[in-house]
């Protein structure tokens, strides 16, 4: 499938998680979501041009939609990476302008080019200018440290759309550089949802995506209903995928019926089967499907199953067959 023919809905998506949302867990949740956008780890674009292009963008054409978020501040090094992910068949690429950790930091991209609207808007100019039939978008916080946000991020916005980009997803919180960790990043500056509301009805041509503390397939509906274009959640989907993204393409994509966690679980054993005749572990690929009975019956029992077995030698398919007889 080429790009041009994938069609991108960003109304409700799974944010890029490092260490997460590998190729692995991309495919568990597609089995629970057909429509739901997917996006990969963050992958540095000086990563992508000196590395291994088949392990750092390598997807499961079943994985679409999928977008490919990438880091970094140099516009050369940036289109160059560009161009590897859209030969590789990703109708999106987004660039990083929200990761507060030090290491991102140390490497002059993520959050801190908040403070730097017009690197960003040269940086997504040169990635338009090889994105093909692929999208550029960007994934912002709403500023960092003491910007007064209510002036830095329209400005932000402004000048990164004049470079072309016409999709932002917008964390709605401000990154603390200094002082906080990135995992407190994520959870100690306040939201501030109706300033990504106002940055919607301000730029109403833009499409507008909303992230941040949101756990709920109920509360990513009443953000839609204050205006933004699209929700990101994170964590949630993550941690309790059946409650996020079983419902999610009845309750956002016209879908006419739920999946079912017990289903999907079952079509990934063929998956593993593959993955392990190849050199795969079993605890690469489960430990992303520990959540999957979050709040159910046996769950406890199905993530100890799991957690003691998957990572011995010679685990296999049949480890998950044994854990769901417990529930």
């Amino acid at each position: 499938m080429t790009n041009s023919m994938i069609p991108l809905n960003r109304r409700l998506s799974v944010a890029p998680m490092m260490d997460w949302t590998d190729r692995h867990c991309r495919y568990f949740h597609r089995l629970l979501s057909k429509n739901t956008l997917l996006y990969t780890e963050m992958v540095t674009a000086a990563a992508i041009i000196h590395g291994d292009q088949d392990r750092l963008l390598g997807f499961h054409p079943d994985e679409q939609p999928v977008a490919l978020q990438i880091g970094g501040s140099d516009p050369a090094l940036l289109a160059m990476a560009t161009k590897a992910a859209v030969q590789r068949g990703y109708p999106e690429i987004n660039l990083n302008v929200g990761c507060p950790s030090d290491r991102v930091q140390s490497g002059s991209f993520g959050a801190v080019l908040m403070e730097q609207p017009d690197l960003v808007a040269e940086s997504v100019a040169a990635m338009i200018a090889v994105s093909g039939n692929a999208e550029i978008t960007v994934k912002c916080r709403i500023g960092v440290d003491d910007q007064p946000v209510e002036k830095t991020l329209p400005d932000f916005l402004q000048r990164v759309s004049h470079a072309g980009v016409r999709s932002f997803t917008i964390h709605a919180r401000k990154a603390w550089l200094k002082g906080l960790s990135p995992k407190e990043n994520r959870d100690i500056p306040p939201l501030d949802y109706l300033l990504v509301y106002q940055m919607k009805q301000d730029f109403s041509d833009l499409e507008i995506c909303i992230n941040g503390g949101i756990t709920s397939l109920d509360a990513a509906e009443t953000h839609l209903e204050n205006g933004v274009d699209g929700v990101m959640i994170g964590r949630s989907a993550y941690h309790h995928p059946a409650d996020i993204l079983c419902s999610a393409d009845r309750r956002f994509f016209g879908g006419i019926a739920d999946s079912n966690i017990t289903d999907a679980i079952h079509k990934m054993l063929p998956y593993i089967e593959n993955e392990l005749s190849k050199g795969a572990r079993l605890n690469r690929i489960t430990r992303h499907m520990l959540g999957a009975f979050s709040g159910r019956p046996g769950a406890r029992n199905w993530r100890r199953v799991i957690s003691e077995g998957a990572h011995l030698e010679g685990a296999g398919p049949e480890l998950i067959i044994k854990a769901m007889e417990g529930l």
